[in-house]
């Protein structure tokens, strides 16, 4: 299966776990997005994340099956 890799550009210096997963079309809600991530089913650099508040910053790679979202700082 082919992996589905985009670059994500933050507006500020960070953004939420649950944000990203929303804004990135990853889940369809934030309690979407809540349910994912209390499932264990989300990666940050290779471990799994369950706060769904976590800080996300540039470098940091968020994983859920086969899609793979690398956070990139912005202008």
């Amino acid at each position: 299966m082919a992996e589905h890799a985009v670059d994500f550009v933050l507006r500020g210096d960070h953004i939420t776990l649950d944000a990203l997963l929303k804004a990135t079309g990853l889940a369809p809600s934030g309690g979407g997005a809540k349910q994912t991530i209390a499932s264990g089913q989300v990666q940050v650099n290779g471990q799994v994340e369950l706060r769904r508040g976590a800080k996300l910053r540039d470098g940091q790679v968020v994983q859920l099956g086969t899609a793979r979202v690398h956070i990139v700082a912005g202008p």
